[in-house]
């Protein structure tokens, strides 16, 4: 991901996200879910984390370069996981 937006943020962690958005292409909800969710605790454990700042310009530059389809599957992602961290 090179865009003006994320260049603050650390390769490895935009590395993480582009992963996690390539796994994400075209899958369902449930897909989403079972594939997602171990990567997010993998990244936890070590030690990965993101500011709101940093997720906020992820998010920004994905929506900026994507398709309706690909900022559609975001929002879903989002909402899944806001839901399972309540």
């Amino acid at each position: 991901m090179s865009d003006e937006l994320t260049k603050s943020i650390p390769k490895e962690k935009l590395d993480f996200l582009s992963k996690l958005f390539t796994q994400s292409e075209g899958k369902s909800q449930k897909e989403l879910m079972r594939e997602v969710l171990p990567l997010l605790k993998k990244a936890k454990e070590k030690g990965l984390t993101f500011t709101q700042a940093e997720m906020a310009a992820a998010i920004a530059a994905i929506r900026k370069h994507g398709s309706a389809e690909d900022n559609a599957q975001i929002d879903q992602l989002l909402k899944n996981v806001s839901q399972r961290q309540k």
